[in-house]
Order: structure tokens, then sequence, then C-alpha cells
């Protein structure tokens, strides 16, 4: 009788053994790992993670060059977080000890960036409150707009997108609360205090997107800027489409480093985010108030299903002790508002 070798029969039966267990009926039922194969298991979703992590690690590396896509990228980079659970799912439904351990690299380096943003920073009192906000030209009710700003309680409010037809309703409305006003263009400032020194600054679009002013209040001047950087696009053939806003973020940082009253505050609309490497100019040298002293990353745009905060406050040589948004106002943003200490 001939001699019939089967190795690799007795290994499969090995294998299959050593890949499964047995519950109380006896029936066989699927391991988290086995001593064959565990380390192959879940790959994927592994290496998907440890990518994520790294993306986030090097995120102000990616090259800008082809699209800005550094840029948009940094606009929208707090999402990425999302692609943890997806991830986790992918990694339980693998029954993937690997993949989830993977997992800690990105919710490491995420909590890292954006973990102190979830936390509530904010205090009482505060002696200037600021407002700022896009009323949007195609809002369909300005008046009442400019109604629920009056109410908001600031001492200053800065405004982007007034259009020329609707400026009347906006210097009625906030008349009462706010008797001193400047405006140049599309872009003005409101004040319970005097506003001097009005001048226009150049962000290099031909026509004035950005002024500044010097607020005189009760603990001492504070130089205003209001500005509304240069819109920014996602189209297919180009991409993320800056270089204007970019070359106006340039300029109104140096404006701003040249200010000589020693409290300064830009209020605005920048089309950008803090993430965003095309705003160092102005985020190297000013501090966000909702960094300092929000909670949770206070988105503003757009006000139907914000996802990106790019209305700002910054300041210098001020001390922020809130900031948030407040509530909808017939816009495409939301107000941003903040408390500041001298």
């Amino acid at each position: 009788m001939a001699h019939v070798d089967t190795p690799k029969a007795g290994r499969r039966a090995l294998d299959v053994t050593a890949e499964t267990t047995t519950d109380e009926a006896g029936a066989p039922k699927p391991r988290w790992s086995d001593r064959v194969g565990r380390w192959r298991r879940g790959l994927v979703p592994a290496g998907l993670a440890l990518a994520l992590a790294l993306l986030l690690i090097v995120h102000a590396r990616v090259p800008n060059k082809i699209g800005n896509l550094g840029s948009l990228l940094e606009t929208f980079l707090p999402w990425t977080g999302l692609a943890v659970p997806v991830l986790a799912l992918c990694a339980v439904l693998r029954r993937s000890t690997t993949a989830l351990a993977a997992l800690l690299a990105p919710v490491l380096v995420w909590s890292n960036l954006f973990g102190g943003l979830l936390l509530d920073k904010t205090g009482s009192g505060g002696a200037l409150m600021v407002v700022s906000h896009n009323v949007d030209e195609g809002n369909a009710d300005h008046a009442a707009t400019a109604g629920q700003l009056a109410e908001s309680g600031a001492d200053v409010i800065a405004l982007q997108e007034v259009p020329q037809r609707e400026l009347a309703t906006y210097e009625e409305g906030l008349a009462r609360a706010y008797p001193y006003h400047a405006v140049e263009g599309t872009i003005g400032l409101w004040s319970r205090h005097p506003i001097d020194d009005v001048a226009p600054v150049d962000t290099g679009m031909g026509w004035t997107r950005a002024f500044r002013g010097t607020v005189a209040t009760d603990n001492g001047p504070v130089a205003v800027y209001v500005a509304h950087l240069p819109s920014v696009r996602v189209e297919f053939r180009s991409g993320f489409t800056a270089e204007r806003r970019d070359e106006a973020a340039e300029l109104l940082g140096q404006a701003i480093a040249d200010e000589p009253v020693e409290h300064a505050v830009l209020l605005g609309d920048l089309n950008g985010t803090m993430n965003d490497r095309a705003l160092a100019p102005l985020t190297s040298q000013l501090r966000s108030t909702q960094g300092a002293a929000g909670a949770g990353f206070g988105f503003s745009w757009p006000a139907d299903f914000p996802m990106a905060r790019i209305d700002q406050i910054l300041v210098r040589s001020l001390e922020p002790v809130s900031s948030w948004t407040l509530p909808s106002t017939g816009s495409d943003h939301l107000p941003v508002a903040a408390r500041v200490d001298f």
C-alpha cells in the first residue's frame, strides 16, 4: 500500500484550531487575534490610521504649489478627526487589535492639535466687548440684522460686506447704541466710544477692504482694524485659489506690525482659519480670542452648518476673557464676539 504524505492538510487543521475558539455549544467562533495571523489581520485600517497620524503631523509641509492644497487641508483640518471612528469601526469589523492599537497614533496627534480647543476656557468679566460680523450682501433682512447687533451689548462692532444700498439701514439701526462710526467701502466700525485717526489699509486689491481707527476706551486707546480679506475658491481645474487673500494677509500683517498703539485688535472676515499657514503674517503676532478663551472650535461659516471659523477676533497686548459665536442673523456667517481685559 502506497504511503500518502499529508503534512499540508495537517498544518491546515492546526491553523483552523488556532484561529477559532468554541462557544458553550461547541460551535466555533471568531477570535480577535490568532497565533498565526494576528499581525496580518486589519493591516489596511492600521495603515490608514498611521497615514492619518502622519498627515496631521506634517500638515504644514503639504505643498501649496499645486492648487494651494496645503491651505485647503488646513482650513478643514479639525474634520480629519472624523476618520477615527470610521477606522475604529473597520478595526472592530476585522476584529483587529493591531488596527485598534494603530488608531492611538492619530487620536493622540489630533488631541495634541485640537484637544485644548474642546475645553471651556471662558471667564467672566472683561473691560471691552467686541463683535465682528459679515452681514452678507444677500441678507434678506438687513434691518433685523442691525437690530440683533444693537442688542448684543458690544462696545465695538465691526461689519463686513455692507451693501451701499443698506448702509443707511445700519446707520439708523445702530445709531442709538453706537453714536460713533466709520465706514470705508463695504466695511464699517461702530463704537460706544469716540473713533479717531481713521485710515484705509492697503491690501493690494485696488479698493478699500481694510482700515484702522483708534477707539478711545475708558482704559486707553485701542487700535481697531477691520478687514474683509479676498475670498477663496475651490475649483476643479485650479484647486484652492487663494493668492489674492494671501497677498492681502501679508500687507495687513505688515500694517499691524507697524502699528504704534500698544493695544490692538483685528476684527474681520479673513477667509481663513487659524491653522492656515497663509495667515501667518497675522497669527504670528496676534492671539485668537477663541483659541485663548473660547469653548469649542467656534465655527462661524456657513451659518446653517458651520464647518470653519473664518471670522476672527485677534488681539495684541489685550487679555482674552471669553469668546463665542452669536445667534444667526440671516447672514451666511455667524457673528463672533469676545470680551477682553487690558
